[in-house]
């Protein structure tokens, strides 16, 4: 073949393709055209433009109380002393969601012996993930120490006895400060008995929302009549592999059996943390009586976890002590640094009285000394015992739950700084 007759076959070839090119575009112009007269719309106009999405309104907590119906009420544990209460508002407007770990303040109309009612007001954990319809806790019924001359848990007792399916409650919105942090880090859960609740809620919304973070759950009770939603929490784990559930007996009843019904002998103690988990930074998240919480952030902290890395919610949070942060926002006064001529003056009451570090919270002293403060959870909670300061200073040994407003203080959980003078 001469150069001359390649290169006519080369420009044929180019013709043929721009001949291709050009009766494909007639083509489609002429499919157009014959729509259009037939009043019919291409398939892509018959679509239209995609308006942008938004993003959901977020909705606002509300202010004091409001009104929730209970919708349904299921017992939890094989001794019955637990029970899940789900609320829905009675106005079916939305619900504001919640940070996994939160809780929720009733106002509760408790008869008294005497016969009349009493208004109290106690929190309660919430005890699953954000809901967008209802809330839900899990109460435990407290009974009477054993022993003791002490009444049974009032709170408590009137949930399991008197708040049934459609019974309507007072409610707060959601608050605290104790909630799962929305990093990736690895996280360690650990419950003693009914401070489960804020773990359960913890966990759900990890398991939704973070489905590969490392997860590990250490559950402890006495035996196997206690334990609640542990159906659930296996299926869990058997879903979800990043999800390890590690349940602990301390006082295992006969028919137990490791490996069946529990999978460790003994307490929560940091000696089984460090013989279960592998090396990593973990963030370890803790609700449970105060003995527990007292053992377990110090062994931590012995062990060397960052103090931004313990998290802890124990019942009566006032009452645990942790080792000083290296620049704290607020702390306690030691009874080293109050001096006795600290004076305290309720302005309602007439009375200025004389401090002394052995005197506890503000709350304890003002009882003690025949002052008479609404109070709630004792706690830093519930905000009950909120009380304005008209002058002087006050300190926390943990930063409350419940913020109190500017100018104005927790009695329950602080102690005064300076002398003070209070709107009580």
């Amino acid at each position: 073949m001469t150069s001359l007759s390649l290169l006519l076959w080369i420009a044929l070839g180019i013709v043929l393709q721009v001949a291709l090119w050009l009766g494909i575009g007639f083509w489609r112009h002429w499919m157009e055209y014959l729509a259009l007269r037939r009043g019919v719309s291409t398939p892509e106009a018959a679509v239209p433009p995609a308006e942008p999405q938004s993003e959901p309104a977020t909705v606002a907590a509300w202010f004091g109380f409001r009104s929730f119906r209970v919708e349904r009420r299921v017992v939890e544990d094989a001794a019955q002393s637990i029970c899940s209460f789900y609320l829905v508002p009675a106005d079916g407007q939305a619900l504001p969601t919640f940070l996994p770990g939160q809780f929720l303040t009733f106002r509760l109309d408790v008869p008294t012996a005497a016969g009349v009612r009493e208004q109290i007001v106690r929190c309660y954990s919430l005890s699953d993930a954000p809901q967008p319809d209802h809330y839900r806790v899990s109460i435990k019924r407290v009974p009477a120490p054993a022993g003791s001359d002490l009444p049974p848990g009032r709170s408590s007792n009137h949930f399991h006895d008197h708040v049934a399916v459609g019974s309507n409650l007072q409610v707060r919105a959601p608050g605290g400060h104790f909630h799962i942090d929305r990093s990736n880090a690895p996280v360690v859960l650990i419950g003693g008995g009914i401070g489960i609740t804020p773990m359960l809620s913890m966990l759900n919304w990890c398991l939704t929302e973070q489905p590969g973070r490392e997860v590990w759950l250490f559950y402890g009770v006495r035996n196997s009549r206690e334990p609640v939603m542990t159906a659930q929490l296996e299926a869990l784990a058997a879903a979800h592999p990043s999800f390890h559930l590690h349940l602990c007996f301390s006082d295992p009843l006969p028919e137990d059996m490791a490996g069946r019904d529990f999978h460790h002998a003994g307490r929560v103690d940091v000696q089984l943390l460090r013989t279960q988990l592998p090396l990593k930074p973990y963030h370890f998240y803790i609700c449970g009586p105060t003995p527990m919480m007292e053992s377990l952030v110090t062994a931590l902290e012995a062990w060397g976890v960052p103090d931004s890395h313990i998290h802890f919610e124990a019942f009566g949070p006032a009452s645990l002590k942790r080792r000083p942060a290296s620049a704290p926002v607020q702390t306690e006064a030691t009874a080293g640094d109050i001096t006795s001529d600290i004076v305290v003056t309720f302005a309602k009451s007439g009375k200025q009285l004389s401090w002394q570090p052995t005197s506890g919270s503000l709350l304890e002293f003002a009882e003690a000394n025949g002052v008479s403060i609404d109070s709630g959870c004792r706690a830093g909670g519930c905000g009950t015992c909120q009380t304005t300061i008209r002058s002087g200073e006050v300190s926390y040994r943990n930063p409350p739950d419940f913020d109190p407003e500017p100018g104005s203080c927790l009695l329950c959980v602080c102690s005064p700084k300076t002398s003070v003078t209070l709107e009580a």
